[in-house]
């Protein structure tokens, strides 16, 4: 057996033993072919070949919040104004040169001059405020809109052909960090449908994509930046950790992503820290899980350092939050809820003796593949739940299956539990608490009216007042609402070639830029 590998925060590490998780999508959309594409480029040296976990369902670039669309799309395909650079936290910019505050909710954004999309039209204000309304402002509904902005819109007005404000409906000190989260496409994309292959000013162009089978990238020749080492990008996906770790190693492809710590990449593996933590999500609006004992008597029965030793092989470390170290708001002060089975049997003994129905069934419901090792940490946490006395039942699906579950408005089916995976990779936990922790959040299953104000005034502050708010938050939260089982904050692996010079970084796993990737033989700057 391998030894557990070490991941300190900000750096990668060459591992000795590691080989591949698994994920796998259903495919949800299908696809046309490019006319006149050349298929035949596979194993040549200008071109990089990268096998997923999943293949996307599209490349809309108002959903690249989702990590199978942003992986590919974001900063590759499309772009944003401005860039979070995974390293530092700093704002960087991107197709807007500057940026500057007119009032506590509006900014004014100065675009690149000479930039243009991949058809040739210019990059305007125009462009960049469509972009903002389709975005945020329309009946799309965004993947997009719902992780960063939720119900609110924005007011864009185009100064001139450069430049562009944007306001807030009320005060937001992180307005540019949000608005980094939209992706730039021309002013004749629809506003009422969506598009599966975008047109973007980034420095690669869609190529051809054979649904099921290949998605192609080539470079925009075009391109307004330096041009990327690569000529071509080749995405392939495989549902199996070991045949995405086998196909580099074997010399079929050059990365492979969202692997596992057991299943043989060797030397080739490299981990780092993703910011992604898992959890268990409970539906405390149904009965029985809108007992607060009975959510607390979960807490108690999940072993978390088992499952991150045995589970992960020490890829991670247990949670007590939904945000890690490094983002605004992290509280370090904060230790995993203990585990105590005879705690919560006897929670659950109080619960029953009060005529709440802890026995009636529930389901976990988990998507296949989502990380590394779901199936067998779904099957620990299930058979911990059945030993104080639950009724607990495991439904696998894809991501497509798992959408109902994950975002409002939630279907009424009864009592359930989902298991998630959160990445902030924005580095500011009003990405996490708006829609996790509010009691009509995106992804939140219930709260109170008390704890969605406290939320709402940790965000309007700025400087160590907002980090020791937010902290506030994530320490009274299982308190008094309680709507997670915190699992683990992950780490990430993914297998590389050694022909291949390329650092993942804590954006790695959401995003994934080309542009970074060079030949190991090129010499750089």
């Amino acid at each position: 057996m391998s030894p557990a590998l070490s991941v300190q925060q900000g750096r990668t590490h060459r591992v000795a033993a590691i080989a591949v998780g698994a994920l796998s999508l259903s495919l949800v959309a299908s696809g046309c072919t490019v006319a006149n594409s050349n298929n035949g480029d596979a194993g040549n040296a200008d071109t990089l070949r990268i096998v997923l976990q999943e293949e996307p369902p599209t490349l809309e670039a108002c959903d690249v919040s989702m990590t199978a669309i942003g992986v590919v799309t974001r900063s590759n395909i499309t772009e944003p104004l401005a860039e979070r650079n995974p390293s530092t936290g700093a704002l960087e910019p991107k197709l807007a040169e500057s940026w500057v505050q007119n009032s506590d909710r509006e900014w004014t954004f100065r675009l690149h001059p000479g930039v243009t999309f991949s058809d040739g039209s210019p990059f305007e204000a125009a462009d960049a405020a469509h972009s903002i309304e389709r975005t945020v402002n329309s009946d799309l509904a965004c993947n997009v809109e719902g992780y960063v902005f939720g119900d609110a819109d924005l007011t864009v007005t185009v100064v001139d052909p450069l430049t562009l404000t944007v306001a807030a409906p009320e005060a937001d000190p992180i307005l540019p960090l949000r608005v980094s989260f939209i992706e730039m496409v021309p002013r004749t994309t629809s506003m009422t449908e969506r598009v599966r292959q975008p047109i973007g000013t980034g420095p690669y162009v869609i190529d051809y994509w054979n649904a099921g089978q290949k998605l192609s990238l080539v470079r925009n020749e075009t391109y307004w930046g330096d041009a990327p080492d690569y000529a071509r990008a080749d995405y392939q996906w495989r549902s199996e950790g070991s045949v995405r770790a086998s196909m580099v190693l074997n010399g079929e492809a050059e990365l492979a992503t969202s692997l596992g710590p057991e299943d043989g990449a060797g030397e080739l593996g490299v981990a780092y820290p993703n910011n992604e933590t898992t959890a268990v999500r409970i539906q405390l609006e149904e009965t029985p899980l809108d007992d607060i004992r009975v959510r607390q008597a979960i807490n108690y029965s999940v072993n978390r350092d088992g499952i991150v030793k045995a589970l992960f092989r020490g890829l991670g470390e247990p949670a007590a939050q939904l945000i890690s170290e490094g983002v605004i708001g992290y509280n370090d002060e904060l230790t995993p809820w203990p585990y105590d089975p005879d705690k919560a049997r006897a929670l659950l003994d109080e619960a029953r003796a009060d005529g709440v129905p802890v026995d009636t069934p529930i389901r976990m419901i988990g998507r296949t593949g989502q990380f590394p090792k779901v199936n067998e940490t779904l099957e620990v946490i299930q058979n911990a739940l059945s030993k104080i006395g639950m009724n607990v039942s495991i439904e696998m699906t894809d991501s497509a299956g798992t959408a109902e579950y994950q975002e409002r408005p939630f279907p009424k089916v009864g009592p359930y539990l989902l298991v998630i995976q959160h990445g902030n990779q924005a580095g500011d936990a009003a990405f996490t608490a708006d829609q996790y922790l509010r009691s009509d959040g995106f992804q939140s299953a219930g709260g109170t009216p008390e704890f969605d104000a406290r939320v709402a005034e940790a965000g309007a502050k700025t400087g160590i007042e907002r980090q020791d708010a937010y902290a506030q938050v994530f320490a009274d939260e299982p308190k008094e609402v309680m709507q997670m089982a915190f699992i683990a904050h992950m780490n990430g692996v993914l297998a590389k070639a050694d022909s291949v010079d390329y650092a993942p970084n804590s954006a790695t796993v959401d995003e994934m830029h080309l542009a970074a990737m060079t030949r190991a033989d090129t010499e750089r700057p």
